[in-house]
């Protein structure tokens, strides 16, 4: 019998009898609404995308091609079934042998009856290294699955969604300067369940309902070459040394103020945040503004979220209970205009991860939680080292279905905090 990892409330457990031979075991309720995963793959992607380039920067990789998993979703022993499908992905710009990596796919077929109909977008870090003209890389990427509704055994329903985590590797033959023939093998895992009907969407797992599946994958990969300048300044000498990189420490607070669905499906709850950011020059301009990596840890989290509430994150009571935790965002852009000036405009998106001492939203929900930051805001110049900073930010964090109950939040918040230029300062202030 499958061992949950979560206690779910004893009212919505049952276990009910099928055939009088298959037990099935039910556990937390799903929630509503799906949370739009993809796009906070496709984001953090993007941001990581520019981490990865380097003064010495190696070029993309674009990559398409055939692919097939060794099973169906619903291949009970016995009734296996394998899917074939596509595989496209991009690989950016390598530091030290380290790529990020955005990988789509899609696959279909039908068993025992029932239509197999899904696609997965996950974003990770590929390592690759070259020995003679071949390439070997090893990956491990994650992300979101859809799914058609009936794809159980004679078309019973199921989850739509689910977190997915794709391990392997392969290796590029090249068969000229742009192109090279590529073979990957991986392991594929998916937390999907069958549900007890689309009004009652209550989980279920059947004894035997495949988690992990073989992908197969063989196609082509196109690598255009692309590079970026080196920076430089002049020696009086004649000779040449690199520019001295800008950064900055932000100590911030965040705080909420209202709520609006875009990812997510509750609205009930505060968030309150306060931590140091980072802030890096690293990958020059873009549309005029400075492009900065940034990273952030959150020592304090205050969540106030209502005493009781039902599986959808929905409050049954008038009281309130505050949680406290603590978040890091390792992977984040910031785009700031009118560098060097006394007023500066900026844009942010951050992503990391949080975690609470209880389960956050609902209690058949998750401790962690992905994070998801955007904001808009100004940054004034006080002195030759200390600007302040104010903006409005989307906060959403979620878990991604890593269990099945995913209620999710968007919160409105202002953020302010005063900004510590590192270095020599500023010159001419």
């Amino acid at each position: 019998m499958l061992i949950v990892p979560w206690t779910p409330h004893p009212d919505s457990l049952s276990f009910m009898t099928k055939d009088r031979s298959t037990i099935w075991k039910f556990y937390g309720p799903i929630e509503r609404m799906r949370f739009r995963f993809p796009l906070l793959i496709a984001l953090m992607s993007a941001s990581l995308a520019l981490g990865a380039q380097s003064q010495e920067s190696a070029p993309f990789q674009i990559y398409g091609g055939f692919s097939e998993l060794t099973n169906s979703f619903n291949g009970l022993p016995g009734s296996h079934q394998p899917l074939n499908g596509w595989d496209a992905g991009v690989a950016f710009p390598a530091w030290h042998n380290l790529r990020f990596k955005i990988d789509v796919s899609g696959f279909n077929g039908t068993n025992l009856g029932a239509q197999q109909n899904a696609y997965f977008i996950m974003g990770g870090g590929q390592y690759e290294r070259t020995f003679h003209r071949e390439r070997f890389f090893a990956h491990a990427l994650f992300g979101d699955g859809g799914f058609n509704r009936n794809w159980g055994p004679n078309g019973l329903p199921g989850g739509t969604a689910s977190f997915s985590v794709l391990t392997g590797g392969g290796v590029d033959t090249p068969v000229g300067k742009h192109f090279a023939i590529r073979l990957e093998g991986d392991m594929q895992h998916t937390n999907l369940a069958l549900i007890q009907s689309e009004k009652i969407p209550v989980p279920y797992r059947v004894p035997g309902l495949p988690n992990y599946f073989g992908r197969f994958s063989t196609g082509i990969v196109w690598i255009p070459r692309l590079g970026n300048p080196v920076v430089l300044s002049s020696r009086p000498e004649g000779g040449y040394q690199k520019q001295p990189v800008e950064s900055e420490l932000i100590f911030e607070s965040t705080n909420s103020f209202g709520h609006y669905h875009v990812f997510a499906y509750t609205w009930w709850s505060y968030l309150n945040v306060a931590g140091i950011e980072y802030d890096r020059h690293s990958w020059g301009k873009f549309i005029g503004a400075r492009m900065d990596y940034v990273a952030e840890i959150l020592p304090v989290a205050i969540l106030r979220q209502p005493s009781k509430t039902d599986v959808f994150g929905d409050k049954h009571s008038g009281t309130f209970t505050t949680l406290g935790g603590l978040g890091i965002s390792p992977i984040g852009l910031r785009m700031i205009w009118r560098d060097g000036k006394a007023w500066k405009p900026y844009y942010q998106i951050k992503a990391g991860m949080i975690g609470f001492t209880q389960k956050a939203l609902s209690s058949y929900a998750s401790y962690e939680d992905f994070t998801l930051q955007q904001a808009i805001g100004m940054q004034l110049r006080l002195t030759d080292r200390w600007d302040f900073r104010a903006g409005i930010s989307d906060f959403h964090f979620s878990n991604a279905f890593i269990v099945p109950n995913n209620p999710g939040i968007d919160e409105m918040a202002y953020t302010g905090g005063l900004s510590y230029h590192l270095g020599k300062g500023r010159p001419g202030y």
